[in-house]
């Protein structure tokens, strides 16, 4: 059974950095996608950034140079590293996985953790 877990989420100032952290059970980080979405109040949920088996990496247009994916294989823990934020940041963060390798930013996952709140203050 799939399970994933976040954590590192809390309140910034703008500008300010945060790393979030995605633990997983279940399935092994280097062989499955794992990525990032991001859901602020009112808005749908979008994608955010990933990674897959060879390491290639996709990032949506708005957190290209500010936000870095990353993962840790020993640990079974995939990151994200958040830079620069500034109140459009603000947003449930959940991290997602899929057996199958997705190329490119279009991507339903299949499995989903319950998230961690990012709040940017202005």
């Amino acid at each position: 059974q799939v399970q994933l877990v976040e954590s590192g989420g809390g309140l910034v100032q703008t500008g300010g950095s945060l790393r979030l952290s995605c633990v997983a059970s279940g399935l092994t980080v280097s062989t499955y996608t794992m990525g990032w979405f991001r859901q602020a109040p009112g808005k749908e949920r979008e994608f955010v950034a990933s990674i897959i088996w060879n390491n290639s990496i996709y990032c949506a247009d708005s957190v290209k140079g500010r936000f870095t994916i990353s993962r840790d294989n020993a640990k079974n823990t995939m990151y994200l590293q958040m830079n620069s934020l500034k109140p459009e940041d603000t947003a449930v963060y959940c991290c997602a996985a899929d057996r199958f390798v997705i190329y490119g930013t279009s991507w339903h996952p299949a499995s989903w953790g319950q998230g961690t709140q990012v709040t940017v203050s202005a």
